[in-house]
């Protein structure tokens, strides 16, 4: 699809429904990630994201245990995350704005609406891939930066009222 090489990608697939599960690593196997590595709660998508160190996540947010969004937290703030510049894509059927905003503060770099489809996922793929964002750290919020539209009609000070952030690349 592209041109696109994703042969080299390692992924995880989380996802408490078995067949979501294989149809999200069978679309992703159609693109070519010959690593996909799967998991079916929070504490088992732990353990493999120390074991396989994917490059990238895919999370449904509905898990047993562990949510999607409590993993997500777990991974950019816990001491002993193996990496908290993963990148993690939400899965879910839950799409109120509420729930994309809950996402987006936890970290999520992208969220993907069930009932999924080839292109919606290829395109989320592509996007954490070519237009990574910055990492931010603030004392309350560690993740990829909520903003995605640069903003050149604000002129007044600074937007986060003087919270001190730091870019994290």
């Amino acid at each position: 699809m592209n041109g696109y090489r994703f042969d080299r990608l390692k992924l995880l697939v989380v996802d408490d429904n078995a067949h979501m599960r294989k149809l999200v690593s069978a679309i992703l196997r159609a693109f070519g990630v010959l690593d996909i590595f799967e998991a079916a709660d929070g504490e088992k998508a732990w353990s493999m994201l120390r074991e396989a160190q994917p490059d990238v996540v895919v999370l449904d947010w509905m898990l047993e245990g562990m949510s999607g969004l409590d993993f997500t937290i777990k991974v950019r703030t816990s001491p002993d995350t193996p990496n908290p510049f993963v990148p993690i894509i939400m899965l879910t059927g839950h799409t109120h704005i509420e729930r994309v905003r809950q996402a987006r503060d936890a970290g999520v770099n992208e969220f993907l609406a069930k009932p999924v489809s080839v292109s919606a996922i290829f395109s989320r793929l592509v996007s954490v891939i070519e237009h990574p964002r910055p990492y931010v750290r603030t004392k309350s919020y560690f993740g990829p930066c909520r903003r995605r539209r640069p903003s050149d009609s604000y002129g007044g000070p600074e937007r986060r009222g003087g919270a001190e952030t730091t870019s994290v690349e």
